[in-house]
């Protein structure tokens, strides 16, 4: 800082409360035990963006539980995903919550929270069906394995100069892409491994390392490539490679007569097929779904694929952090054991802009009810006349008594420019006293969500807002 002392910015805090817990739980009878904070956390991005979505510092409210065995763990990770559910539901907000990977923070399942939203940077998978849900790092969708009833045809090499991709090798053999066997090879701290994969699907590199269980994991480089496959990238293939493991999407598992690369550069292999020309060390699930055309693994029903923004992340933790720290207690029968963790955050900040992005127009914000700044604003349009002042100001201290959030915009503006700074604002429901309440004692009520307008007596005022509110409130607890 200034005076050039070192300080420590927190990202996450996993350490610093199993430290706490290890000093501070040391029975059985202690647990299972929750600590809760809700701070500022920091965390390095590359490029701050989105408002708030985005950005270097902001709030956040997290959780951690420690628990004597994994039966008392999964009871509170079900209580907190049920509370997860409940206070975006609670928030008025459209949301899914998902399978995802555990990434840095570890341990041995996560679920996100994520709000549905074209403006996400995240891409959610779920079934409309049977409920199944998980980010696209984390989803699976039904293998479909059947074979085509094609005989085996000889193999034969074909020149390509110089065509490397799928899209021009496509155009070349004049057939789609699921006809080629792409094959990458990459570098892991396991050593070198080849991936096979259909040419019209991607690898997912999160879900490869997952499943070998490594931690760290690249697309190796072109000397690499040249020194595994004698030829450039572009033209690797599985037929005559040694000395390399090889892992296979199930995409590629019963086809028949496939194209891939020769491992000679600008060659490649017609009619390529699996034990015959080549062996599999290990299939498994590293693709990345499709946006369309996905079954579901669970019930076989389409699968959906849309935006999303992550408000909310639950883990279960597992010993990673109490064996690395030593945190221990003692159980009933006095020996030491490890914690069993797991740990839940929202992000607060994060949540107000999600809920922005989901709800807004032309005019600007559309704030759900329960997490709007003010529920009510009370727009004089005359504050010089005495009867719309003295009615405006007992309509917001009848308000504000019976306990709702309530504005009042005495500022000498125009009415337009009241109205529009509402409607910017986003406050849900708006009084307005004008030219109908001084000649007929009628207030004009408009929901700023659907437009809907509502003329009422001045003395009904209170009473048509509370019932209102109540009835929108009691729509997000449903």
């Amino acid at each position: 800082d200034r005076h050039n002392h070192s300080f420590a910015l927190g990202p996450t805090h996993e350490e610093v409360i199993t430290d706490l817990a290890r000093n501070e739980v040391s029975s059985y009878k202690m647990l299972p035990v929750l600590f809760y904070q809700i701070q500022t956390k920091f965390r390095d991005e590359i490029r701050p963006r989105f408002g708030v979505m985005r950005s270097r510092e902001f709030c956040m409210k997290d959780a951690y539980s420690f628990h004597a065995d994994e039966y008392s763990l999964e009871k509170t990770y079900k209580n907190m995903y049920e509370a997860y559910s409940t206070i975006f539901k609670r928030c008025g907000l459209s949301f899914r919550a998902v399978e995802a990977d555990t990434g840095a923070i570890g341990g041995a399942a996560s679920h996100e929270f994520m709000v549905l939203a074209d403006s996400g940077e995240d891409s959610v998978v779920f079934c409309e069906n049977c409920g199944y849900g998980a980010n696209m790092e984390k989803a699976v969708s039904k293998n479909i394995l059947s074979a085509n009833e094609d005989s085996l045809l000889d193999m034969e090499k074909v020149h390509t100069p110089g065509i490397k991709t799928i899209e021009n090798l496509t155009d070349f053999f004049k057939i789609s892409g699921d006809k080629f066997i792409k094959t990458l090879i990459y570098s892991t701290d396991q050593g070198k491994v080849a991936v096979l994969i259909r040419g019209d699907y991607d690898v997912n590199e999160i879900k490869l390392k997952n499943y070998l269980k490594c931690d760290f994991i690249e697309l190796a480089d072109e000397e690499t490539v040249k020194l595994i496959t004698g030829a450039q990238s572009g033209f690797a293939g599985p037929v005559g490679m040694k000395d390399i493991k090889i892992i296979a999407d199930f995409s590629i598992k019963n086809k028949k007569n496939m194209i891939s690369g020769a491992n000679e550069t600008d060659y490649h292999l017609k009619n390529v097929n699996i034990e015959r020309n080549f062996r599999i060390n290990e299939f498994a699930d590293v693709r990345i779904l499709r946006s369309s055309g996905e079954l579901c693994n669970i019930c076989e029903h389409e699968l959906k694929v849309c935006k999303g923004i992550e408000v909310g992340h639950i883990f279960k933790l597992g010993k990673k952090y109490s064996n690395a720290m030593k945190a221990v207690f003692l159980d009933e029968k006095g020996e030491q054991k490890v914690f069993i963790m797991g740990c839940y955050g929202i992000g607060v900040s994060r949540t107000v802009a999600a809920a922005i992005e989901q709800n807004n127009d032309e005019n600007g914000i559309v704030w759900p009810m329960p997490i709007a700044p003010f529920q009510v604003i009370i727009i004089p349009t005359n504050m010089e006349d005495a009867k719309i002042k003295s009615t405006s100001l007992d309509i917001y201290q009848s308000l504000i008594s019976d306990g709702i959030e309530v504005l009042l915009d005495d500022r000498s503006e125009r009415p337009g420019v009241k109205f529009k700074d509402a409607d910017l604002i986003g406050i849900p429901l708006r009084i307005t006293l004008g030219k109908n309440f001084l000649q007929n004692n009628k207030v004009e009520i408009k929901k700023r969500q659907s437009g809907e307008m509502i003329n009422c007596e001045a003395a009904e005022a209170v009473i048509m807002i509370k019932d209102i509110i109540n009835k929108e409130l009691k729509l997000t607890d449903s």
